[in-house]
This record gives C-alpha cells, structure tokens and sequence, in this order.
C-alpha cells in the first residue's frame, strides 16, 4: 500500500467519523423545525377534511347540527373546535395571557382581598352557601331528595373527629374541593347539556372498547367473545387496547401534559401542593400503581400529609383501564367517567380533612418537572403497554377467583351455621351479603337511596370495600334497583379501596419511596378509610343532583 493510499484511508475513516458523530447533532438541531412541519402538515390535513366535511354537510345531509353532535359532522365539529382552542392554550392563553392576569391579580386585586378578616374562607362560604341554596329549591317539590346532605354532613363529622390535627385543618382548601365536586356535578348530572355531553363521551368510550372485543373475536373466535360473551375473553380484552394507546400518548408527551394541566389547575382551585395535584389528576386516567411513577423522583420527599393524599387519591378513584370490565357488567359509561372526575376533587378534599399538612412542603411548583417515560420508539411504547396489560389482566383474573371463591366459602359455612338454628328458607339463608346489606343500610339511607334498595346497595358498598369492585359491579347487573338506587350505587363503588388494594399500594409505594416506607405503612389503613369516603362523598352528591 502506497503512502497516498494510507493517507487517504485516515482521511476516509476520519470522514465517516465525523459524519457518524455530527449526526446526531444535526437531528437535533432540526428536531423542533421537522416536528414542526408534521405538526402543521397534520394540522392542514384536518382542516381541509373540515372544510370538505362542511361543504358535504350544507349540501348533500338533511341531518341538523343537534342531531349530530354526538355521532356525526356536529361531533366532529367539537372536536375540530377543540384542536383549535388546545392550539390557542398552549401558544397563547399558557404562556401569556394566564401569567398576565396572574401577575395583575397579585399586584392589584390579592393585596386588597387580603385586607378583608377571613377573605378565603368567607369568599368560598358565600359560594358554598348559593350552591346549597339552589339545590334546596331545586328540591323544593320533593324534599326526601335532600336525605344525601345528612349523609356528606355525617361523612365530615367522621372526618373530623378522626383528624390527626383538628386545628391545622385548611378549611378553605376542604370546602373548595367539596365547592368542586358540586360544580362537577351540576355540570355532568344536573345540567341537560352537560349531561348530554358525558352521555356522549360515555358512548364514544363504550364504542372504542369495544373496537378489542371484535379484536378478541378474531383471536378468540366469535362463539367465546360475541355469541358466549366469556369475560376473560370479552370485557377484559379492552385493557389491552387501553394500554396500548396511553402508553403511545406518553411516548409523544400528551398525557404527561394533559395530567400537568389538570393537577396545576386542581393546585389553584383547591390550593392543594403540586405533586398531590398532579397525582390526583392522574388518578382519573391511571390506577395507583402508575400514578405516582409521574412524580418518582420526588417521592422521598413528600410530607406525611401529600403521602396520604396520594393514596386517599389512589383508593377512591379507578384506572381507566379496567372502566371496559364495569361497562360489561351493565355499568353506565357515562356515570363511570363522571365519577372517575368528580373523585379527584373529592380525595384531595377528604385527605386534608383527615390529615392536614403540618410539615414544610419541599417540591413546590417551581422545582418538580414530571419524569420522561424510557420508551425506544413509538412502537417499543405500545408493544410495552400490550405486555403490562397482560400483568393487569392476569392479575384481575386471580383476585375474581380468590376472591370469589372465598365468598362462596364463607357462604357456605354461613348457611350451615343458619340451618343449624333454623334459617333454611331461601330469603333467610345465612350469607354474606345479608349480613353486609343489613349493617349498611344506615349509610345507603343517608346517600339518598330509596328505602327498599337501601339492604341491595348495602350489599354492594359491602362487597366492594371487603373484597373489591368487580364483585360489586358484578353483582349489581343482575340487581332490580331503581335508577336513582343504581346511579348512587355506582358511585359509592366505583374505586379501588378494597384490601387487595391495600397491598397493591404498600408494594408499589415502598419500593416508590423507601427512605418513606415507615409513613407510606403508618398511613395505609387511614387512606384506605379516606378513600371509602370520598367515594361516598360524590355518592351523596349524585343523589341529591339526580332527579
């Protein structure tokens, strides 16, 4: 080999060095300007099927925009409406014009507000007291419908008396989020439009579901999933599909941001630390063994008081995953979104109530920043999220038939035990679920529920705190309840505090946050009551707002 060759070969090598190196940087410099293009190029796309959409729509239907909000052009039109007002938040309303009221507010308006004796707790009485007073005459031709405000006024009594400090309690912080569930509720329940509009999503959400079941049909066969209707095979195939589309929209940014969004304005409304806000944001999406994961490096550092808001959080409210198994027991779809919303608002409030803050607050605002999901690709995210739904479904399946078994073994031994002094008709046979619905009629009573369906729902709230949720949707389908009894029942058990949550959450936690272990296993137990409660607090909720 010549000198020239060898020379020109260090040249080459040194070449290629410098290409495989500068690489990168060049896709990084011009990651922002491409990812810029496809968003614009996506967003031409939509707007000319808008505008052809229109144009077919004026021309060509008969259909009314009413008639179609829910189904056709008039329920693409919200959507395309809502791209837009997205677009609109994030380049102008979150970066400018929220921080320049916020900044007008604090110089001009909060100093004088300030001056007033008592200025949050008066201002959030007085609208307290106006919700109250329009729910009173609201009533005012059926009065027995007011019974729910005994129950959430016995719910604050309990969680009162159970306080760990009574004194610190951040009574504006408690009456602003009981302010926020009744606003959720006159929106979602009361108001026919909103409701409407719940109903709406309810039905878009039972339509994606069930996009798997035809899934699970192709796999499965038509006679297990369509004509049997297995559940193994059928309601549990949408915790498939689930998975695999948040784990696409944590793979681009969108949930992390839609949760950070939610949680900071739960942290303004109810005044509430970042991290439980953002946790309890995340609770109406996620389960509580994904939740926290969000905020993983700031678990070690959380107060006492933002750990047991995190798993009252937890405990009061569902994964979005498992909403297609409820549905498939008869559950309604729009109930179960509305209560998943309304629990956020309803745990942060409680959790304050029975363990107010009584340490300094570490990760504020300004210092958290929500982690980044380790995904390779987009791909590599939804393949993952396919793989841990088969964990979830795996791990539904063995507690229904743990549990499930150990109810008819203690209904065995029960009815044994009954025949033995006489209880053999089949009305009085000893089991379970008689002696839970006998017990839980005073709290279905003070939530609104018709007498004759207090001893059912009692059974139901019982199943579900004892064993877990599925039992209690399981069973109530094949329940005859009054609509009102079966609305406040969905409610009351549409949440995960059941005692194998319990070990859910001291598994996840501890591992989460072991320099914690010993607050996360000292609080456990008062969460776990927290949670049941909130639950019950936007049962009472739902009743007195259904009509």
């Amino acid at each position: 080999m010549t000198e020239f060759d060898s020379t020109q070969n260090i040249v080459n090598s040194h070449s290629l060095e410098t290409v495989e190196n500068g690489a990168p940087k060049t896709k990084q410099k011009h990651k922002k300007f491409v990812n810029l293009l496809i968003k614009l190029a996506v967003l031409l796309i939509l707007k000319a099927h808008f505008i052809w959409a229109t144009i077919y729509f004026v021309t060509n239907s008969d259909d009314t925009l009413d008639s179609t909000t829910c189904t056709g052009y008039g329920f693409w039109m919200i959507i395309y409406i809502f791209i837009y007002f997205i677009i609109f938040y994030n380049v102008l309303l979150k970066p400018y014009i929220i921080p320049f009221i916020s900044n007008l507010t604090s110089k001009y308006l909060s100093p004088q507000l300030k001056k007033i004796p008592f200025w949050p707790l008066v201002s959030r009485g007085v609208i307290l007291a106006a919700i109250l007073a329009f729910i009173v005459y609201d009533c005012r031709d059926d009065f027995s419908r007011l019974m729910p405000l005994t129950g959430l006024v016995i719910f604050f009594i309990i969680g009162f008396l159970f306080s760990s400090a009574k004194k610190q309690i951040p009574w504006p912080t408690v009456i602003s989020g009981l302010i926020a569930q009744f606003i959720l509720g006159l929106l979602m329940i009361r108001w026919d439009t909103g409701r409407n509009i719940f109903s709406c999503v309810g039905d878009r959400v039972d339509t994606f579901l069930n996009y798997a079941v035809n899934a699970s049909a192709f796999v499965y066969s038509e006679e297990l999933v369509l004509k049997q209707a297995i559940f193994a095979f059928n309601a549990l195939a949408a915790i498939y599909l689930m998975n695999f589309c948040i784990n696409i929209l944590y793979y681009y940014g969108i949930m992390q941001a839609i949760v950070v969004d939610l949680g900071k304005i739960l942290q303004f409304v109810l005044g509430t630390p970042i991290c439980e806000s953002v946790n309890s944001a995340a609770n109406i999406f996620l389960g509580m063994s994904e939740s926290p994961f969000l905020l993983k490096p700031f678990l070690d550092h959380l107060t006492d008081s933002e750990i047991h808001s995190i798993m009252t959080s937890g405990f009061a409210s569902v994964s979005g995953t498992v909403l297609a198994a409820y549905i498939s027991f008869g559950a309604n779809p729009a109930h179960l979104v509305t209560s998943c919303v309304m629990s956020a608002p309803a745990a942060l409030c409680y959790s304050k109530l029975m363990y107010p803050e009584t340490e300094e607050v570490v990760v504020t605002h300004e210092n958290v920043k929500t982690i980044k999901m380790k995904f390779g690709s987009v791909l590599d995210a939804a393949i993952k999220g396919a793989n841990e739904a088969s964990q979830v479904v795996i791990g539904i399946i063995a507690n229904l038939i743990s549990f499930i078994a150990f109810v008819y073994f203690i209904n065995g031994v029960l009815g044994w035990l009954g025949t033995l002094v006489g209880f053999v008709a089949e009305d009085e046979i000893w089991s379970l679920e008689l002696i839970l619905g006998k017990i839980l009629i005073p709290l279905s009573y003070t939530m609104g529920v018709k007498w004759d369906d207090c001893e059912k729902v009692g059974q139901l709230i019982g199943m579900k705190t004892i064993l877990n949720e599925f039992i209690a949707f399981q069973k109530m389908q094949h329940m005859e309840l009054s609509s009102k009894s079966r609305i406040i029942a969905t409610y009351s058990i549409c949440g995960f505090a059941n005692p194998g949550s319990i070990g859910t959450m001291l598994s996840t936690l501890t591992i989460f946050m072991p320099r914690k272990k010993h607050s996360v296993t000292k609080l456990v137990f008062r969460a776990f009551i927290g949670g049941s409660f909130a639950c019950f607090m936007t049962a009472c909720i739902a009743g007195l707002l259904t009509v």
